[in-house]
């Protein structure tokens, strides 16, 4: 039976009546009940994207200087093709990037080769220099504390240690520790056969001496001619 309409219209039954304000309600009720679910599902995203954030984090820091090695001149093997090998290389470096700083040229002493620790200095300079410009891990941070802080205090160290040596002490500071305007030439480089032998095989003996340099007639009687 049907109840008619306000209108005078056909009716509609009772029973339809309900039927579509219980599915509305129903309808209302999954729509309340999927909105957390669908913030859960934001959060177990965000929660992914951190864990890839902290997994790559860790990857980075497992790549860090402090886990790269860097060789020793100090506890090299005991080969001369070795310690010449790396004395190459460590005086490209030199040429093509620490002499371009004109205070890291005025403190390398003609003789650096004949000092053991500003060669240990600078073989480690050099790859803390490597890690932060070219390794798996180099960033802006890590050239900054190359510039801000490593490169600093070993120039700082080598000027302290072996700044005031020379081969000839008698010689007026050479024109190369003034103020290099391109790549300076690295000092020395005739001795490295000679260093590579004696550190590569002998390093408990005496160093060897340097070669004599030649001096103008003007002070020819000057004395002092040793390495110091």
């Amino acid at each position: 039976m049907t109840r008619p309409s306000p209108g005078g219209g056909d009716g509609v039954p009772d029973a339809g009546a309900d039927a579509l304000a219980g599915l509305a309600r129903e309808v209302d009720g999954l729509r309340r009940a999927v909105d957390p679910l669908r913030d859960v599902g934001g959060r177990v995203e965000d929660l992914a994207r951190l864990v890839g954030q902290l997994t790559d984090a860790v990857s980075v820091l497992s790549k860090r200087p402090g886990a790269t090695p860097a060789p020793s001149w100090l506890l090299l093997p005991t080969d001369p093709a070795v310690a010449k090998q790396l004395l190459g290389e460590l005086c490209a470096w030199l040429h093509a990037v620490f002499l371009r700083y004109s205070d890291g040229a005025a403190a390398l002493p003609p003789c650096w080769l004949y000092h053991p620790d500003v060669v240990e200095e600078l073989l480690w300079l050099m790859h803390a220099w490597c890690v932060a410009y070219q390794g798996k891990a180099a960033s802006v941070a890590l050239a900054g504390d190359w510039h801000d802080r490593q490169r600093p205090g070993v120039v700082r160290r080598i000027r302290q240690n072996a700044g005031s040596c020379s081969i000839e002490r008698h010689q007026t500071r050479p024109e190369w520790e003034q103020h290099p305007t391109g790549a300076t030439e690295v000092p020395g480089l005739d001795a490295v056969a000679s260093i590579a032998g004696w550190w590569g095989a002998r390093r408990d003996d005496p160093a060897p001496e340097p070669a004599a340099q030649s001096t103008p007639a003007s002070e020819s009687t000057t004395n002092g001619t040793q390495h110091r």
